[in-house]
C-alpha cells in the first residue's frame, strides 16, 4: 500500500493527526498537497512558524527540522474521501497511532478534526467523551491534545478566517509547551 510517511521523532512539540491521506497527497508525496486545502494558509497565520514555507516535502523537512512540528494519521490507508474509510480501518489504525504518540511523547497532539479525533478515541483507547474544539481534557500519556477543523475543501462550514483563528489558538497552546519536560 502507498501512503505517506510519518513525520515523527523524538522532541516535537505538535503532531498534527489528520484522519487519513488523501489520495493527491500521497500522488505528490506530501501531507495536504490538494491545492484547495487550507491547511498551509492557516498554519502560516498561526504562529507556530516565522516564515512562510511553499507546501512541499521541503517544506515536511523544514516543520520537523527547525519547528519541531510532526505528521501522522488515525489510519494510514489512503481514500478519496472519509466515507470510504471502514471501521477496520480504525480498529487496525487506531491503536497503532496511540503506539507511536507514547513512543515519541510530542508536546501536543493536534487533531485535524472531531472525526478523526473521535475515531482514535473509539478505537485506539476505548473511550467516548464529549469533543469541543481546542485543548481536550484527555490526555495521551503526557501528551496533550488540540483539535481544530479539518481544512479539506470538502470541510466548507468553516472558512479560512475560522481556521486561521484555530490555528493560532493552538499556536498559543502550544508556545509554553516543552515536550522534554
Amino acid at each position: 500500500m502507498k501512503t505517506l510517511p510519518d513525520y515523527l521523532c523524538s522532541g516535537l512539540r505538535v503532531v498534527s493527526i489528520g484522519l487519513n491521506p488523501s489520495l493527491p497527497s500521497v500522488r505528490e508525496g506530501y501531507y495536504f498537497a490538494n491545492p484547495r486545502n487550507r491547511f498551509w494558509r492557516a498554519l502560516h497565520s498561526s504562529g507556530l512558524l516565522t516564515e512562510g514555507l511553499e507546501p512541499g516535502i521541503a517544506a515536511m523537512e523544514v516543520l520537523l527540522s527547525r519547528y519541531r512540528i510532526g505528521f501522522t494519521d488515525v489510519v494510514k490507508r489512503p481514500t478519496a474521501g472519509s466515507k470510504d474509510l471502514r471501521a477496520a480501518d480504525f480498529r487496525e489504525w487506531a491503536p497503532e497511532l496511540k503506539v507511536k504518540l507514547l513512543r515519541y511523547q510530542p508536546g501536543v497532539a493536534w487533531f485535524q478534526g472531531k472525526l478523526a479525533y473521535a475515531h482514535y478515541l473509539k478505537y485506539g483507547e476505548e473511550i467516548r467523551p464529549e469533543i469541543d474544539w481546542g485543548p481536550q481534557s484527555h490526555t495521551i500519556g503526557c501528551t496533550r491534545v488540540f483539535v481544530t477543523p479539518n481544512p479539506s475543501p470538502a470541510n466548507a462550514a468553516y472558512s479560512l478566517d475560522d481556521l486561521s483563528r484555530c490555528y493560532r489558538q493552538l499556536g498559543e497552546f502550544a508556545a509554553d509547551i516543552d515536550p522534554a519536560e
